[in-house]
């Protein structure tokens, strides 16, 4: 059942926790934490955001929680324990309730809930009978240098190594990146969901936008629409670029004056339950595109379409992202961006495509944006991935971008979670000219 505290059943986090108690070898330990909530300067912080691998495998959204899984304990009532912060009046009054034990069962479906400061001298007790210890590092392929901040998953792990030197120490995230890849029914209905809130979004700065809006007022009226439908807002930093701004692929300034004739490119999603929505449109200002903006925009819906037809079963992110390659090679093509010699003497390394498709087709989602997935694996019923072409214009003052969300299906063509948010050129002019 649902609580107060999360939106979402135990049951799910009882289902992953077993799919991920089956993968470790006998005789091991693994562990969680929390985030930090992490300073500003002075007494500001920034809002805490819960680390997502123990929020898949316990619920628990709360700063100072740890999760220990150990299947072989001789005592079954060890083979599960989530350590929380004490709560206590103080507390209460300053920082708001935090979860009792009881509560914290109920979120979790984990019997055994014990304080923090009980770590300790329980991890002691367990480690003489493991021989096993799974450390949860970020290995995910978009990390390509080493981090800067030492996260609290960090620091607990150095001290760990120090403590207990004679264990073997494993990884647990390459298990959880083949687990979290593939979703229970119940996350794809907490996707649905962000993806349904994300639309009301849309639909309301489809009556807002007008020449000479603020970028950052059209920023206002998403967030407004997201947090009335209870999502904590944007699944991640909103792009709101008009004009040359969308050539730039991770603007989040959003302090340009939007003019009569530019395109807005959004790539503006919310978030629900941690679960995060991925979208982007590309809308006129004015209401009506011009002959080439519309031009370019067809383009890039029909690389959208090929790109449903090779988002399937069996094909792998490798063969994917190289078969849309040769669609936006022909589009490109077709509007005059490229011409055959081009083509024929591009650089393998780097296709004459590129020059305006700069980035990926699709990526992983779930809990993150750009979520967890091991890319030489095959798609698999239950992935979820975004489709989003694009074409980078900058001659031309301006780029398109198109996303929407689709969970893989056994068999055919995957499943649009964006189905209902309004995309085909005609839709956008027509609700913007009501």
């Amino acid at each position: 059942m649902t609580t107060k505290y999360s939106p979402i059943s135990s049951e799910l986090f009882i289902k992953n926790r077993a799919k991920f108690s089956k993968e470790l070898k006998p005789k091991s330990l693994a562990i969680f934490n929390s985030n930090d909530i992490y300073p500003i300067s002075s007494d500001s912080t920034l809002p805490f955001a819960q680390h997502r691998d123990i929020f898949y495998l316990s619920g628990v959204d709360q700063e100072e929680s740890v999760l220990l899984i150990f299947p072989d304990a001789y005592d079954a009532k060890y083979r599960e324990i989530l350590f929380v912060r004490e709560t206590n009046e103080h507390i209460a009054i300053w920082e708001g309730e935090k979860l009792s034990k009881k509560q914290a069962t109920d979120v979790s479906g984990i019997k055994t809930v014990l304080w923090l400061q009980d770590l300790p001298a329980i991890l002691r007790k367990l480690m003489v009978e493991a021989e096993n210890v799974y450390i949860n590092k970020n290995e995910h392929y978009r990390v390509s240098e080493a981090p800067q901040l030492e996260t609290r998953e960090d620091r607990f792990t150095k001290q760990l190594q120090r403590d207990y030197p004679g264990h073997t120490y494993l990884r647990s995230n390459p298990i959880l990146q083949r687990l979290r890849s593939v979703k229970e029914q119940e996350e794809i209905d907490l996707i649905q969901h962000a993806c349904d809130i994300t639309e009301k979004g849309f639909r309301r700065i489809l009556n807002f936008v007008k020449p000479d809006v603020w970028e950052f007022e059209i920023e206002a009226e998403f967030v407004h629409e997201f947090l009335r439908n209870r999502s904590k807002g944007f699944a991640y930093t909103p792009i709101i670029a008009a004009g040359n701004n969308a050539n730039v692929l991770h603007y989040i300034q959003n302090n340009q004056q939007c003019k009569d004739g530019d395109l807005i490119l959004f790539d503006v999603a919310a978030e629900y339950a941690n679960y995060s929505s991925d979208m982007s449109r590309t809308i006129p200002v004015n209401g009506k595109f011009t002959k080439r903006q519309r031009e370019v925009y067809d383009s890039i819906l029909r690389c959208k379409k090929e790109a449903e037809d090779r988002l399937i079963a069996g094909n792998n992110w490798y063969k994917f992202h190289e078969e849309m390659g040769k669609v936006y090679t022909s589009e490109l093509l077709g509007l005059g961006l490229l011409d055959k010699a081009d083509v024929q003497n591009e650089d393998s390394s780097w296709p004459a495509y590129k020059k305006y498709m700069m980035h990926g087709t699709s990526h992983h989602m779930g809990l993150d944006t750009h979520d967890y997935g091991i890319l030489t694996d095959d798609f698999t019923a239950n992935m979820v991935f975004t489709i989003e072409p694009g074409f980078y214009l900058q001659e031309e003052g301006f780029g398109i971008r198109l996303e929407d969300n689709y969970v893989i299906q056994k068999e055919g063509n995957p499943f649009n979670l964006m189905r209902n948010i309004p995309i085909e050129a005609e839709e956008i002019e027509d609700l913007m000219n009501k």
